[in-house]
């Protein structure tokens, strides 16, 4: 099924399987579209500090995406891509419930990784994004 809002356009196939969770399988980004690309947030807080839960860093991290947004003068609504990066898998659960609390009805283009570690010690989660606005 392809959906059709004022930008970019969501493409689910009717050919292929449905997405089996809150994504598109693809996203059409129309010419002359301003594109915004967000490097790898993670779950620090405004003073530079890390807590140690996984569904608080979870938040941290998706509230600083939206932040970034925000100054480009977007919105989640505008997302296109993003890629989320956990250490654990037993996390999962939580960062379902996060990303449906802060994303809604939002469902870009996405890629959910597992990795033994991140750049630093602390952090259990790191989330990047494409946005679109047209």
């Amino acid at each position: 099924m392809t959906a059709k809002t004022d930008g970019p356009t969501r493409l689910n196939p009717a050919t292929i399987a449905p997405p089996v969770g809150r994504y598109s399988h693809g996203m059409l980004v129309p010419p002359g579209a301003k594109l915004l690309f967000i490097s790898g947030q993670v779950g620090s807080r405004p003073d530079g500090t890390v807590p140690a839960d996984f569904a608080e860093q979870a938040r941290n991290a998706w509230s600083n995406l939206l932040a970034i947004l925000k100054e480009g003068g977007m919105t989640a609504d505008n997302l296109v891509k993003t890629t989320a990066y956990l250490t654990r898998p037993s996390d999962l659960p939580a960062y379902r419930e996060v990303r449906a609390s802060v994303a809604g009805e939002v469902r870009p283009a996405s890629v959910l990784v597992f990795v033994s570690e991140l750049a630093h010690p602390s952090w259990l989660f790191e989330i990047e994004g494409v946005a679109a606005q047209v």
